[in-house]
């Protein structure tokens, strides 16, 4: 039934072999890999305005535009120095990679973090702006925003979960939509502008006296600090830039140059975009609001609230922004399979699914972003202050990484190039520590801790599987003896089960074979002497009493004390054990077997064998092949030994 469902839900298992059948297009790719930072132009004009106005009022309009010229200017420089990072790391890795090959394993490990802990917080925010722009036009949707929110992950997680390709071309539809919704809002409203018609949108008093409340104090202008926290604000446009960097592998060959095509791409429509719509905000002024985004607002005025391009416009958005998750799910599963390859996660990271896609990472990031939405509420601006500091760390790491590389490998144009990443690791440095400083108090500090944190979690794993493999190590050298050993077998009674693993102990051709017991009352003692005797068993038997009723420790101590009698190098544990045919029919028997296989684990120079004995659904067409197996005509036979 569980298998049945999975395949429903995922689809069948591709075969390694096709694995090159499930490389993407440059087209797909750009859906997959970029509406991330394409979604971006959504919601940062307005994250921009909720700083300029909540200090300087309405009067701060007019620093959108060079706010967008920097902006634009900053995606140039990092644009360009992770195009030659594609170049230059065709096996996908990103900052991570960089940072390991150029800057040693801190750094790395730092940039590895980064990257994580930004994926995660790109599910949260891009969801949670997702369903913003849903309550933008149904307002009385807001209470279930967390409920809409978690379906969204649901959702994405399943579409992921069956393969790469298979997302893509379901999630590539609604990215284009949006691309053409915002190119028309962006043509729109130039065209009103040139004619001279694209007005003034009037300020709200009571939207207004809320963000000047939530982000004061008041003050009348803005000095250089309020600029740069504005332009920080602004510049998580650049969220997912790094993207298409870390999942290179994903693409049709040639890898490198499809990667970096499709990176110029989301860089030119993010580049335009945001620029565009910065300059419509300048000329329109739309009060910002923390329950309706500026797009929404600018939409409305522009084109009316009943028009079906508003629709468009507000939908496409909010498919877009749901769909920037998917960028996530794309990266992070690949970052944390390079991560684990090098044994800084769990190297179940780096196992690929039914479908070819490393589905322990996609679970993982979603189960994250889960708990962080329903831990915020849901609210894009209370995650936002967390999300860009992971953003440019490791912006600013790959940057530096690119400048060693340069310096190192001093290709043609080698001087320009390490020019280039100088300036962009300057500039996400810089807004890195404006995100840091203006925005710790409220939200920064999670992830400024969260990182170090992580750095440390990635050396102790790395530290068991350094310790492990040293463990295991061991030098060429002549084969040894065999081992001496003794067999256990456990029993309640004598029974088909309990007969099956008494042969099969025998035959280990062990030094010793005991069966043993564990006594709740004289009763139970007396009746299993009895059918000992009656089946003329030929393993000795001992049983043990318990005054406690307590199975495992009793049997612990017991093989304790067996071992110090015997004196062998192993003790094998043989546990006969009754399968019945259906998983919910294990209610009605108790655990005890495994209870008592989970301490044994634990104890050194101890095997513990599973014997199970299947029951059958219909027990007299089975019966012959019971017998065949325990090796007696019936149960009740008494003089029957096993032969």
């Amino acid at each position: 039934m569980a298998s049945t469902l999975k395949r429903l839900l995922i689809g069948r298992p591709i075969s390694t072999e096709h694995a090159d059948h499930q490389r993407i297009s440059k087209t797909i790719g750009l859906a997959v890999f970029s509406s991330d930072a394409i979604s971006s132009t959504a919601y940062a004009t307005g994250e921009i305005l909720i700083v300029l106005v909540g200090v300087g009022g309405m009067a701060s309009m007019h620093l959108l535009q060079p706010i967008a010229f920097l902006v634009v200017i900053l995606l140039a420089l990092v644009a360009n120095s992770y195009r030659e990072t594609i170049h230059a790391y065709p096996n996908g890795g990103g900052a991570y990679v960089v940072s390991r090959e150029n800057l040693g394993e801190v750094p790395s490990l730092v940039a590895g973090a980064s990257l994580l802990t930004d994926y995660v917080l790109t599910v949260a925010v891009s969801i949670a702006a997702g369903v913003l722009a849903i309550y933008s036009v149904f307002p009385s949707m807001e209470q279930h925003r967390v409920l809409i929110c978690l379906g969204f992950v649901a959702m994405l997680t399943l579409g992921n979960l069956r393969g790469v390709k298979e997302s893509g071309r379901i999630f590539a539809v609604p990215t284009y939509i949006y691309i053409v919704a915002m190119l028309s809002f962006i043509g729109f409203a130039l065209y009103r502008k040139a004619r001279g018609e694209l007005d003034v949108i009037p300020v709200n008093e009571e939207s207004l006296k809320e963000v000047i409340k939530d982000h004061g104090p008041y003050i009348g202008s803005i000095s250089t600090y309020i600029f740069a926290r504005a332009f920080a604000s602004g510049a998580v446009a650049l969220s997912g830039v790094e993207a298409i960097s870390n999942g290179i592998p994903a693409f049709r060959r040639p890898t490198s140059k499809n990667a970096a095509t499709t990176l110029l791409w989301m860089a030119g429509i993010l580049g335009v975009t945001f620029f565009a719509i910065n300059f419509i905000g300048s000329w329109m002024r739309p009060t910002p609001s923390e329950t309706e985004s500026a797009l929404s607002i600018m939409g409305r005025a522009l084109f009316g609230g009943s028009n079906p391009f508003y629709y468009l416009l507000q939908f496409s958005t909010m498919a877009i922004l749901v769909l920037a998750a998917n960028t996530a799910f794309a990266d992070f599963p690949r970052l944390a399979a390079i991560i684990g390859a090098d044994g800084y996660l769990p190297r179940q990271f780096a196992a690929r699914g039914d479908r070819l896609v490393f589905s322990n990472g996609i679970v993982i990031l979603a189960g994250a972003a889960s708990l962080l939405l329903i831990a915020f509420d849901g609210d894009v601006t209370a995650l936002i202050p967390l999300y860009a500091v992971g953003v440019f760390t490791s912006f600013t790491l790959s940057q530096v990484g690119m400048v060693r590389h340069h310096f190192k490998e001093r290709q043609p144009r080698w001087h320009l190039s390490a020019v280039n990443s100088t300036l962009g690791a300057a500039a996400t440095f810089i807004v890195a520590m404006v995100v840091i400083v203006s925005k710790f108090a409220i939200g920064a500090w999670i992830v400024v801790v969260l990182i170090p944190l992580i750095v440390l979690m990635f050396r102790s794993i790395k530290g068991h599987y350094t310790s492990v493999g040293r463990q295991l190590s061991v030098a060429p050298a002549p084969e040894a003896p065999c081992l001496t050993h003794g067999a256990v077998v456990l029993v309640g009674s004598v029974n088909r089960s309990a007969l099956m693993a008494l042969r099969y102990a025998r035959s280990l051709n062990a030094n010793s074979v005991l069966a043993i017991s564990v006594a709740i009352d004289e009763d139970h003692t007396e009746r299993l002497r009895k059918q000992w005797a009656d089946f003329e068993l030929s393993v000795p038997l001992e049983v043990i009493d318990s005054p406690y009723r307590d199975l495992t420790t009793i049997v612990i101590d017991y093989l304790d004390e067996l071992e110090q009698r015997w004196g062998y190098d192993y003790l094998a544990v043989v546990i006969p054990e009754a399968v019945v045919p259906h998983w919910w029919q294990g209610v009605f028997h108790n655990q005890s077997a495994l209870a008592l296989k989970m301490r044994l684990l634990n104890r050194r120079d101890t095997i513990v064998i599973n014997v199970p004995f299947h029951l059958a659904r219909d027990p007299e067409a089975e019966s012959h092949m019971v017998r065949r197996r325990s090796g007696a005509t019936a149960i009740e036979a008494p003089t029957q030994d096993l032969p």
